[in-house]
């Protein structure tokens, strides 16, 4: 049986898609294997594999990650909420969300965050700038 999980994951502007099927752990992101990317975003994206591996044992998985949009540290937790989210829902681990919830809660929670609006006649998004009528 072939089964195939879809999960997606989103951090600003950034969206990303992860596609896990059954496997022996290849991890790629954007069709590039992960272990090309920078030193501190391959260990974000290690991350949720580690506590995985950890809890679970050997991964019997594949993982294809697709990302739009966003700046490139967006994209990288884009892409780890995704995985994270995909490895919950193809092993259906009970243990494996309470341990990724008590490593990091925006292994699986969205940062919902974004940037404020810029505010009519003025050049930035919070108070106005003062002026002296001396």
């Amino acid at each position: 049986m072939s089964s195939k999980i879809i999960a997606s994951g989103k951090r600003k502007a950034a969206v990303a898609r992860a596609f896990l099927t059954e496997g022996n752990g290849k991890v790629t992101i954007n069709n590039r294997d992960y272990k090309n990317l920078q030193l501190f975003d391959r260990l974000k994206i290690e991350e949720p594999l580690r506590i995985a591996e950890s809890v679970l044992g050997k991964i019997n998985f594949d993982i294809a990650v697709k990302i739009k949009g966003g700046g490139e540290k967006g994209q990288i937790d884009a892409a780890r909420i995704a995985i994270a989210k995909a490895i919950i829902n193809f092993t259906k681990s009970k243990p494996l969300e309470k341990a990724f919830l008590g490593y990091d809660r925006n292994l699986l929670v969205a940062d919902v965050r974004r940037k404020e609006a810029y505010k009519p006649g003025d050049s930035k998004a919070r108070a106005k700038r003062q002026s002296s009528k001396r």
